[in-house]
């Protein structure tokens, strides 16, 4: 049984059948309800919704962005990922207007209505092709890839100073402390990434829905070491093999969940993006400490429908789920954001069209 769209399916009708409405900076409005949890064992499966199609190289690509460290859309729009260039081309169109107006030249009125005269799609192959251009308005602030791999910090040469921005600048890689972490004290309750970066929030174009995730690992019992060993060669009897062997087989020791928090929940075209890209992280990380993933947890605070998706949400809860898929990740380079992949077995439902708010 697929659980993992059944429980999806769950958080839509809440919001359909129990949320209240609610205002938002969009202005579309949305039924909302509150503190939610979606659980998923990665053992049943790669949790990609099949009630609708999903277009997994898109989250692929968004993850990879993050993991490199990057926040201009440029690497995004060049590969087919159009997630983050409506809220690029909005602040796009508010930053050059407001600096256009206070600029006071003669040239307001002809820049203002070149402006108008852009479209998305002209903007967007704009990012494309002028570098120039790309790094100006293709640039999104310190969001996500930034504070996971380059956490900005000062230090002082008088340990009683107070510290502030004339003092020499680091960053903080906490990816790659977690991987550290994970290698030498996997026990540990500090396993944690932060993107909720207060200092800094001021500078993003949109502040992080999904602000952080905590890592857990567990020790594997010998069954569960074994169970392993058995899906990649024949094993004839349980009863010769010692430690050794296992470790030898180079079997993981340690199982390992991810837990991601997440303020702010655009529930039919944002969470099943979310849900994929997490899992995809968890099974990268677990290839490079050599870990097996084990649960998925995606612990949600304002859980909202847009109240232009309302028949499109609807519509997928009549859907009977498929089979869930499963995916290979080869040559993992988590350092420098790369993999391959294979995805395995997905059968989906059609693609449900929906606006996306910005």
């Amino acid at each position: 049984m697929n659980q993992l769209d059944e429980d999806y399916k769950g958080l839509l009708g809440s919001c359909l059948y129990n949320g209240i409405e609610k205002t938002d900076r969009t202005g579309t409005g949305t039924l909302s309800v509150f503190g939610r949890q979606i659980k998923h064992r990665m053992e049943d499966g790669f949790p990609l919704l099949t009630t609708k199609k999903m277009p997994f190289k898109t989250i692929v690509t968004e993850l990879l962005w993050f993991l490199r460290g990057d926040t201009n859309i440029k690497y995004l729009v060049q590969n087919g990922c159009n997630i983050w260039t409506g809220d690029a081309y909005k602040h796009y169109m508010k930053t050059y207007e407001i600096e256009s107006r206070e600029s006071g030249g003669k040239n307001y009125l002809e820049q203002l209505h070149m402006l108008s005269n852009l479209t998305i799609d002209e903007f967007t192959e704009r990012i494309k092709t002028d570098d120039e251009f790309a790094k100006r308005w293709g640039e999104l602030g310190p969001i996500y890839g930034s504070q996971w791999r380059k956490w900005k910090t000062f230090t002082s040469t008088n340990p009683n100073a107070i510290k502030t921005r004339t003092d020499s600048v680091e960053y903080v890689d906490q990816i790659q402390n977690l991987i550290n972490e994970l290698k030498t004290n996997p026990d540990s309750r500090r396993l944690m990434v932060s993107a909720w970066n207060v200092g800094e929030l001021d500078q993003m174009v949109l502040p992080p829905c999904h602000y952080g995730f905590q890592v857990y690992t567990r020790k594997l019992s010998r069954e569960e070491r074994m169970k392993i060993l058995s899906k990649t060669q024949p094993v004839q009897s349980w009863e010769g093999y010692m430690k050794k062997d296992l470790d030898a087989a180079n079997i993981p020791t340690r199982a390992i969940s991810l837990m991601w928090n997440q303020r702010s929940v655009d529930t039919f075209l944002g969470l099943p993006f979310n849900i994929a890209s997490y899992a995809t992280l968890l099974i990268m990380l677990g290839k490079e400490v050599n870990m097996m993933p084990d649960y998925l947890i995606g612990s949600l605070g304002d859980v909202h429908l847009y109240k232009n998706h309302i028949e499109q949400a609807k519509e997928l809860i009549t859907r009977t789920p498929y089979k869930l898929p499963k995916l290979e990740i080869t040559n993992c380079n988590i350092q420098n954001g790369e993999f391959d992949y294979e995805l395995i077995g997905y059968q989906s439902h059609p693609t449900i069209k929906a606006p996306l708010s910005n």
